[in-house]
């Protein structure tokens, strides 16, 4: 989808494409680009096919450079996305920026919140009469998406952490996974950004003021916040993991020792009956009684191995084993779930 956008009173208008004033500077927004939308930009504006394919690729980086044959100059900036229906809900896109003289054009695989944050003119003191300070805009947004989003993928990261705390589960450990992908995202972009931001501060591709250079200062500094957060943020999730799979280990070598000891308990009645088959003589056969007092006896004497053995917890000795709830107090919980579960169903007929 494309759309144009002019500035009046200072605010950005939307317009279409044949109420456009020729004289103002347009800014072309193209998002979530289609087939029929590349084809139009590349006729209408003699935008080359190698630069459009760069900006339709996931993985490319951010980069500056001047396209002298069709004189436009064409920077590629990477842009933090959320998508909550994708399994890896926090991903990033690039965003392609093509400058002339009176045009200003982006163009995007995808919908972002940097771009809603343009076009609901949430960007104070924005100009389109200064293309060089409209693009360092766009990277000083991303920059406070990219703080944003890692601090709610720090709280997810925690809400995981302590449901895991409770019980391990493969959903937690795909979701911790797919949060350590995004890490991974977010730190390759931001290295990328800050790449672009030292060319912008050297190169002569584009002219920068006093002014646009504070700006570069001030977004590379929130630049290297966000990529300090996000190198925090990856350790701490590196550290969890390989915490978590010690549990899961410690919990199988415990699985592992009550099964030996179950094993053990169930060893005597299995020699038993492997060692008299239907070729040896049973003993007790003809003695009547003393036959099935004697099986009975076993019985009970494995019962009573076995509750003494894992009834009292003797095998596995852990802290949360010894500890011993009572009849009454496993009823009052019961009580209190199920008033919770009453005041639920309550409130909802409420609402």
């Amino acid at each position: 989808m494309i759309t144009y956008w002019q500035q009046e009173n200072g605010k950005l208008v939307s317009k279409e494409k044949e109420e456009l004033v020729p004289e103002m500077n347009t800014w072309v927004d193209a998002r979530s680009v289609t087939r029929d939308d590349i084809r139009e930009l590349e006729e209408t504006y003699g935008i080359d096919s190698e630069n459009m394919l760069d900006i339709l690729d996931p993985d490319e980086l951010s980069r500056i450079e001047r396209n002298d044959d069709t004189g436009y100059t064409f920077t590629i900036i990477k842009l933090p996305v959320f998508s909550p229906g994708d399994d890896v809900s926090y991903f990033t896109a690039p965003l392609g920026i093509i400058t002339f003289d009176k045009f200003f054009i982006t163009i995007c695989w995808t919908d972002c919140e940097v771009l809603k944050d343009f076009a609901a003119n949430r960007i104070k003191e924005l100009s389109l009469n200064d293309f060089p300070a409209f693009t360092i805009r766009f990277m000083s947004r991303a920059d406070l998406t990219f703080l944003r989003y890692l601090k709610e993928l720090n709280r997810r990261a925690t809400t995981i952490q302590n449901e895991m705390l409770r019980s391990v589960q493969n959903h937690e450990l795909i979701q911790l996974l797919n949060i350590q992908k995004s890490l991974v995202f977010f730190t390759t972009s931001l290295k990328s950004n800050q790449m672009l931001l030292e060319k912008l501060r050297k190169t002569k591709i584009i002219k920068l003021d006093e002014e646009d250079q504070d700006w570069i200062d001030d977004v590379e500094i929130d630049n290297k916040q966000a990529l300090d957060m996000a190198g925090t943020y990856t350790n701490i999730m590196a550290g969890m993991n390989d915490a978590f799979a010690s549990v899961l280990s410690n919990n199988l070598n415990i699985v592992m020792k009550t099964m030996t000891a179950w094993n053990l308990v169930l060893m005597l009645p299995t020699l038993v009956t492997s060692y008299f088959g239907i070729n040896v003589p049973l003993p007790w056969a003809n003695s009547k009684w003393l036959g099935a007092v004697a099986i009975a006896g076993l019985c009970v004497f494995t019962s009573v191995f076995g509750y003494f053995m894992f009834m009292k917890r003797r095998i596995t000795p852990s802290v949360e084993a010894r500890k011993r709830v009572s009849f009454k107090a496993r009823r009052a919980e019961r009580k209190q779930r199920r008033y919770i579960k009453k005041q639920e169903k309550i409130a909802e007929k409420r609402k």
